[in-house]
């Protein structure tokens, strides 16, 4: 019944339509989650290497399997967070401004794979620097310029920042 109203006041009225990434229109993007993940898988292996040679006792196994636990777990992390904003905020007008959006992303999610399956630093740095390569787009599609630093944490990458007044 309620349905029923609601529809004939939009016929009516013809209320306007709101869309957004979910029930609750709010606008918020940012790849920095991407960045950070991306970042933690490089220092997990970072510390994964440290542990290269070190005599094979419980703690180390310990330390060694939770090191892979959080690498994992951060490599699926670049991937979600990629994908919300690719789905979601990225539209026609960007895809028009931006054609490599999709290779781009793509390639993302098979450098996130890579860097999951093994211990290989430099799937992990190229990652970064293709989900870098997305931060700037991104930013550019909502006219913010940006400038890369290096990050003032291990393992020390560059990464792309907006420049905000």
């Amino acid at each position: 019944m309620l349905h029923r109203i609601v529809s004939r006041l939009d016929s009516q009225i013809g209320f306007e339509t709101a869309s957004a990434h979910c029930d609750i229109p709010c606008k918020i993007y940012d790849p920095i989650s991407a960045q950070l993940a991306a970042l933690t898988v490089i220092r997990m292996i970072d510390l994964l290497e440290e542990q290269n040679g070190k005599e094979q006792s419980i703690a180390t196994q310990n330390t060694v399997s939770r090191l892979i636990a959080e690498k994992e777990v951060h490599g699926a992390k670049v991937k979600d967070e990629i994908r919300v904003i690719w789905g979601d905020y990225i539209k026609t007008p960007q895809l028009e401004a931006y054609p490599e959006l999709h290779e781009l992303t793509h390639s993302i999610m098979l450098t996130a794979s890579k860097a999951k399956q093994g211990v290989d630093k430099a799937a992990a740095l190229d990652l970064l620097t293709k989900v870098n390569r997305f931060a700037e787009i991104f930013w550019a599609t909502k006219s913010v310029d940006t400038f890369s630093a290096e990050c003032p944490y291990p393992p020390a990458q560059q990464v792309v920042y907006p420049k905000l007044g």
